[in-house]
């Protein structure tokens, strides 16, 4: 309270002065003295919260971005995840579909066999060596038959039917005898290729 007195008393002479200042000059410094607390209020307070704020806002809209970018490489990626598990599943199936090299024989087999059931004569039944494509071999067999055209039928549906891929490809049809047809035509058949594993080089000791 005594400090508040003695301020006080320092700040009477200058209130004197004030009120004996002429209304208009009173009311100017009034003004001045209002707009120089608002001034140093915006300056010091407003301006540093406005500063602050935009900061925050600028920071906000970088993670809406980031975000944003998040889920559209998470909805990229869910897609290339389901596309890599239909292409690995259908790359099975068509493994599965494939014989190795220990059923050719078998299926061969099958193929001609597919013929005498249809009740066809074979005047030629001759498999040629592999050919290379990728991760499979194409083995053709040329094959030449005798038999009515129902008969022939039945054969392309059987072997159409094996558990096998196997093709039919390159028909010719002759007529024969009466009611007989000459039929030449290439099936092909495919063989899954296993990759060797690759022997790793073993590092020989240099001799000091």
């Amino acid at each position: 309270m005594e400090k508040q007195g003695a301020i006080l008393e320092k700040l009477e002479p200058i209130f004197e002065k004030v009120e004996a200042l002429p209304r208009p000059q009173r009311i100017a410094l009034f003004v001045g003295i209002f707009v120089l607390f608002v001034g140093s209020f915006v300056y010091f307070f407003y301006f540093p919260k406005i500063a602050e704020l935009k900061k925050l806002s600028d920071q906000h809209e970088k993670l809406l971005n980031k975000l944003d970018a998040a889920k559209k490489n998470a909805a990229t990626l869910q897609s290339f995840e389901e596309k890599m598990l239909k292409a690995e599943t259908q790359f099975k199936l068509a493994v599965k579909a494939l014989p190795n090299s220990q059923e050719i024989p078998t299926l061969l087999s099958s193929i001609s066999q597919s013929g005498k059931d249809a009740g066809l004569h074979f005047k030629l039944f001759n498999p040629k060596g592999g050919r290379k494509k990728g991760f499979y071999a194409e083995i053709p067999v040329s094959i030449s038959v005798v038999g009515a055209y129902h008969n022939i039928a039945i054969f392309f549906q059987k072997v159409a039917e094996l558990d096998r891929i196997v093709n039919i490809k390159n028909i010719t049809m002759k007529q024969g005898k009466g009611s007989k047809l000459s039929v030449s035509c290439q099936a092909v058949t495919y063989q899954f290729i296993k990759e060797k594993p690759k022997k790793k080089k073993s590092k020989k000791k240099k001799r000091r």
